[in-house]
C-alpha cells in the first residue's frame, strides 16, 4: 500500500466514524453548543406533559380513594358531584 493510498483509507475511516458518531448523537438526543460542548437537546413540551402527569395522577388518586372507601352509595355520589363542581 502507498502512502497515497494510506491517507484515502485514514481519511475515510475518520469520516465514518464521525458519521455514526453524529447518528448517535442525533437518535439519543444530543446536541452541541457553538463550543462543541455536548448537551442534552430539551423537548420544547416536557414541561406540560409534566404538569399533565402530576394532573392525572392526582385524578386518579381520587378514583382510587372513591373505589376503595367502604362508605354508603349516598356519600358516593355527593363526592362525585362535589369533584364535578370543580
Amino acid at each position: 500500500m502507498n502512502p497515497f493510498e494510506m491517507v484515502v483509507a485514514i481519511i475515510v475511516v475518520i469520516t465514518i466514524g464521525k458519521v455514526l458518531s453524529t447518528r448517535y448523537r442525533a437518535q439519543h438526543g444530543i446536541a452541541e453548543d457553538k463550543n462543541g460542548n455536548a448537551m442534552i437537546a430539551s423537548d420544547p413540551d416536557a414541561g406540560r406533559l409534566k404538569e399533565e402527569v402530576k394532573y392525572l395522577k392526582e385524578r386518579v388518586a381520587v378514583l382510587e380513594k372513591i373505589a376503595t372507601d367502604d362508605r354508603g352509595a349516598r356519600e358516593l355520589e355527593q363526592e362525585i358531584e362535589k369533584l364535578r363542581d370543580r
